[in-house]
């Protein structure tokens, strides 16, 4: 059974032989063959090389063409900005500048980066016929946050019709770059859509549910398999989820396995992810990602999962944690051996807190996976960084991306459970969900009157 085929059966939840590997190896590819991001994410020959070196030292079953969900907002005329250790992020938002969106014009497959990564489809198609492919698409909500940024959650309830038709125009876009990517070969359109997370079900299903029904629906025209793919604390919204029609569900560590396992298969749905990216395949050992491998295996079982990280891998993910996983999956005795080493070198880390309570201004810690590469990361800073002018020197706030073994021991010492959050003087306050302005400043305030003068 090829790599190829088997993915594609676990995603119609049939028998496979085993449960097959994906590495969503995005810039990740670039650190393989020692090109940065920025490089590498915009040249169809490094993408290639990547996505060769990840097929020899990975053994996967599948690999996505391209993990960037920028793609199609710099084609609609957003900036960005690029670095040396991530996917470039956006810095601008054209319905914020003046532009209207009755000005967007859906975009052309020659602008901007679209023609790389359909030329790099069409090229791994070539080079890896038994390899199943993934198109990533940038879903319409988050499409939506590019083009209009977070001011979009407070014109759900201000002006509904307004959200309505810039869903419209995102759903009209990822259906133009999942056709695209379809015909350049993939097996699997995924709609990538991370700020799902942001919104309740009942918002998801006034705002999203149409738009994300219509693209399944689309795609299974087609002939072809689809995904919807969250990260963050999406527990909540993983029924109406389903609802859209997807085959496939795919998430990140902040959703138990167990639970979209026992929400998906009765319906028929696969599931994958979960992999942690930061402390298992990032700054974990070999042992300690192959283990966070077997925790995955023994909850989801056979049927219908793809083992998978729950993201885009960070650019410098040691390659050695990778080659870890995939000796797990190819080899039963592997996963025996693993089995009776789990008690592994613990990562707790020992951290001074701030004394918040003698500090007279207020503190905001908040910790993300990295504002730079997560867009729900991204904008829930930006939350903080626009509202921090009216307080001046009142407040102090930082960023503590849980890449680094130290941010890590601050959030277990702050009993932080989900990726992003903003903690308040050392409250986790606001999880996972980005905070309207008017109640971070009323949340802000009211610890700020409770402090003593100065």
């Amino acid at each position: 059974m090829t790599g190829r085929d088997r993915i594609l059966k676990a995603i119609r939840c049939e028998p496979v032989d085993r449960v097959p590997w994906l590495p969503f190896v995005g810039c990740h590819g670039g650190h393989l063959i020692g090109k940065s991001p920025t490089e590498y994410l915009q040249s169809v020959e490094l993408m290639v090389q990547g996505a060769r070196a990840a097929a020899t030292r990975y053994r996967p079953d599948g690999l996505p063409v391209a993990f960037d969900l920028q793609i199609e907002a710099e084609a609609l005329g957003c900036d960005l900005l690029w670095s040396d250790q991530n996917p470039p992020a956006v810095t601008s938002h054209p319905l914020q500048g003046g532009v209207s969106l009755d000005e967007l014009d859906l975009p052309n497959l020659d602008e901007g980066r679209i023609p790389i990564a359909l030329e790099a489809t069409r090229r791994m198609r070539q080079d890896h016929p038994d390899l199943a492919l993934y198109g990533l698409v940038t879903g319409p909500l988050t499409l939506a946050l590019h083009l209009a940024g977070i001011d979009l959650f407070l014109q759900m309830f201000q002006d509904s019709n307004r959200v309505h038709e810039l869903l419209e125009f995102c759903r009209q876009v990822t259906a133009l770059l999942s056709n695209a990517y379809i015909e350049a070969g993939v097996d699997v359109v995924a709609i990538v859509d991370p700020m799902t997370s942001q919104i309740g079900p009942d918002q998801f299903a006034e705002f999203v549910s149409g738009p994300a029904r219509a693209l399944f629906d689309d795609i299974r025209s087609a002939g072809t398999l689809s995904s919807f793919f969250v990260c963050g604390q999406a527990e909540h919204n993983i029924t109406v989820m389903c609802d859209c029609g997807p085959d496939n569900l795919s998430v990140d560590e902040n959703i138990p396995l167990d639970t979209i396992r026992d929400i998906c298969l009765p319906r028929e749905i696969s599931f994958g992810g979960n992999l942690k990216l930061t402390s298992s395949l990032l700054l974990g050992t070999e042992l300690e990602s192959q283990q966070d491998a077997l925790r995955c295996l023994e909850i989801a079982g056979e049927r219908g999962f793809i083992l998978a990280p729950g993201c885009d891998l960070p650019y410098a993910t040691p390659p050695e944690n990778l080659e870890a996983v995939a000796e797990l999956v190819h080899d039963p005795y592997q996963r025996q051996v693993v089995s009776q080493l789990q008690a592994a070198e613990a990562q707790d880390g020992v951290i001074d807190l701030v004394d918040y309570d003698s500090d007279p201004r207020v503190s905001i810690d908040i910790i993300t996976l990295d504002s730079e590469a997560c867009a729900p990361c991204q904008y829930m800073v930006e939350a903080v960084r626009n509202i921090a002018p009216e307080f001046g020197d009142r407040l102090v706030w930082r960023e503590h991306k849980i890449k680094h073994r130290e941010s890590i021991a601050l959030m277990r010492a702050l009993k932080v459970r989900a990726i992003p959050s903003i903690c308040i003087d050392g409250v986790p306050t606001f999880a996972s969900r980005i905070p309207p302005r008017d109640r971070l400043v009323a949340a802000i305030q009211e610890v700020l009157d409770s402090k003593p003068s100065r």
